[in-house]
């Protein structure tokens, strides 16, 4: 299993114990965080100082990948996206958590008003949709739930054979 922009390693507790865990980050500090977490929890995880959107795996490398909060930060979504596709082996599964563009009119308003000082500032994005680049791929998407006004979307999909 690949974590992509594992940060301080949140979701360790959460992973099964019998699950081979890889987690890449961009941030050397990120990583220092998470490898503190991952030995207060006694987890066995590999971490690496990578970039999501050149991952240095080969193809069909793992048999799920998750990203939570993730892929708003990350500057070429499309790029990200097609590596995660990439090292994930045909019938395998991607599992993904974003704040993402809003339910209303109203609120993609403001997203877009927020965006104009976050994504210079920070590089942070407010009106990306990981599904639709999903669902480009020919995923099948299993799973989706969008709440907190639509702001919030899980999303478990499967690669296609």
């Amino acid at each position: 299993m690949l974590e992509v922009a594992i940060g301080t390693g949140l979701n360790l507790p959460h992973y099964p114990d019998d699950v081979t865990l890889t987690g890449i980050d961009l941030s050397e500090r990120m990583l220092d965080l998470a490898c503190a977490r991952a030995d207060e929890l006694g987890c066995e995880v590999n971490l690496r100082q990578a970039n999501a959107q050149q991952l240095p795996f080969d193809n069909a490398s793992f048999d799920t990948v998750v990203c939570t909060l993730g892929l708003c930060a990350i500057p070429d979504l499309d790029a990200a996206v097609d590596e995660m596709v990439r090292v994930l082996r045909p019938g395998g599964t991607v599992i993904l958590v974003d704040h993402v563009e809003g339910s209303s009119r109203l609120v993609r308003g403001v997203q877009w008003v927020v965006e104009l000082i976050t994504v210079p500032l920070g590089g942070e994005h407010f009106l990306r949709r990981p599904l639709h680049k999903v669902r480009a791929h020919g995923f099948d998407v299993e799973w989706v739930q969008r709440f907190k006004l639509g702001l919030v979307e899980r999303l478990v999909a499967r690669k296609p054979e």
